[in-house]
């Protein structure tokens, strides 16, 4: 077991792995991260199954057998995918049997249903049926569109996370829409213990879109602000979550059994080499939160990653104070955050048409 992922495992954050492969399910890799890295949680996307699946030959023969069956390229891709989360589960089953709100395995509605409320909810639906496992999670995205597409998916006892997430304002939208979700649930007599959520505010991106902005304005001011805005940013959003989940609507609801929707640190990966690797783990941990990371700063933070207590709780006023250093040199917070949103989606949806080109490939 690695002291440094104890130690942050031990302050409360549930670090959760961004990667999924059936190499790692069936050679034992995961359970084995579970076991030795403190892994209580797996995210996956688009991105994610499409190097699974060209990098080995796991998915040949099931593939073979469903194209001798007819099946699309959809339907292929669908059996893969929900297979591989459907086995993650099980294995994560025993951290989700021992603990509150972890052991969960997260797959998403197809990206390219991002503006379409009826059809992400179909989408929802159906990979949850199909996965069948009460400890996945099914990822929607936090489009305007996406937060009616919440709410019904809440509102019938599947559990959700909830992807990018840029902005506190959105966020904000994100637990209404959960929370209206749940009381739907109870009106509706679902067991609310049942239900789970995440939501998974990304960070290192807001870096890399406002670092490139500041360079662009290039004074003194504006260069001495960079690689900051990220961490604040989700500094912002903790105290959001907090006073969201401490008010009498969410009491109301926990006094019915319900959880509270986590705030899960997205894109975590550092993604400039000038910043400590570990940057986007080390300056956000705080209890009853999720980090979601790839295998790379996971084995980062295992090496030299340091838990120094709370670094997010009680630090909203001098990260909204940062905020407005950022405005003063000429950064447009509202604009960064469409310009994110906007490519975000067409990422998911790019992903998504690379995972199509793959599999067709595998087809033969």
């Amino acid at each position: 077991m690695s002291d440094r992922l104890k130690a942050l495992a031990d302050a409360g954050v549930s670090i959760w792995l961004d990667d999924l492969s059936r190499e790692r399910i069936e050679t034992g890799n995961l359970a084995a991260l579970v076991a030795e890295k403190s892994v209580v949680g797996v995210t996956t996307n688009p991105t994610i199954f499409a190097a699974a699946i060209s990098d080995g030959e796991r998915y040949d023969e099931q593939v073979r057998g469903l194209v001798a069956q007819g099946a699309d390229v959809d339907r292929v891709i669908f059996d893969l995918t929900t297979d591989d989360v459907r086995n993650a589960c099980d294995i994560l089953a025993p951290v989700a049997a021992a603990t509150s709100d972890d052991g969960r395995v997260s797959i998403e509605v197809e990206p390219t249903l991002a503006n379409d409320t009826d059809a992400t909810v179909a989408s929802a639906k159906a990979l949850w049926a199909a996965v069948d496992r009460p400890n996945a999670l099914i990822k929607i995205p936090a489009t305007l569109e996406g937060l009616p597409a919440i709410t019904a998916v809440i509102a019938e006892g599947i559990s959700v996370n909830v992807t990018l997430i840029f902005s506190t304002d959105r966020y904000r939208a994100v637990m209404d829409a959960y929370l209206t979700g749940l009381e739907q649930a109870r009106d509706n007599g679902v067991d609310l213990a049942t239900i789970r959520s995440v939501a998974s505010f990304f960070v290192s991106r807001v870096d890399t879109e406002i670092d490139a902005r500041l360079d662009k304005i290039g004074t003194d001011e504006a260069l001495a602000l960079r690689g900051k805005a990220a961490v604040a940013n989700a500094r912002i959003a903790f105290a959001a979550y907090q006073e969201v989940f401490s008010g009498p609507r969410w009491q109301a609801l926990a006094d019915a059994g319900a959880h509270v929707q986590r705030p899960l640190w997205a894109s975590t990966g550092v993604k400039n080499p000038a910043y400590p690797d570990t940057l986007y783990v080390t300056d956000l941990v705080v209890a009853d939160t999720v980090n979601t990371m790839p295998e790379k700063t996971l084995d980062a933070f295992a090496d030299h990653g340091e838990v120094s207590g709370d670094q997010v709780s009680g630090m909203a006023d001098s990260a909204q104070a940062l905020f407005g250093q950022l405005a003063r040199v000429g950064i447009d917070l509202d604009d960064v955050f469409v310009t994110l949103e906007t490519e975000g989606v067409d990422k998911f949806k790019t992903s998504w048409l690379e995972l199509l080109e793959t599999v067709k490939g595998q087809m033969g």
